[in-house]
């Protein structure tokens, strides 16, 4: 749980700001994106298998140069 307390003599605008911050910085709003449908257990490996081999290839390329 994300929880800000408002400093003295700090502006509405910049009370905001800090608290999207913190919000994403939590991983609050990336775990709403993910639970905004239902994936399938299976898509759920699929997308992280193909996040390895995509940065497994990266990585090759770049000790490559």
């Amino acid at each position: 749980m994300v929880t800000l307390i408002v400093r003295e003599r700090e502006s509405i605008q910049e009370a905001v700001h800090r608290f999207r911050k913190l919000v994403e910085r939590s991983g609050i709003k990336k775990e709403m994106r993910c639970r905004e449908y239902f994936e399938k257990p299976s898509e759920t490996k699929r997308r992280a298998r193909l996040r390895a081999e995509r940065r497994s290839r990266r990585t090759r390329l770049l000790a490559r140069a």
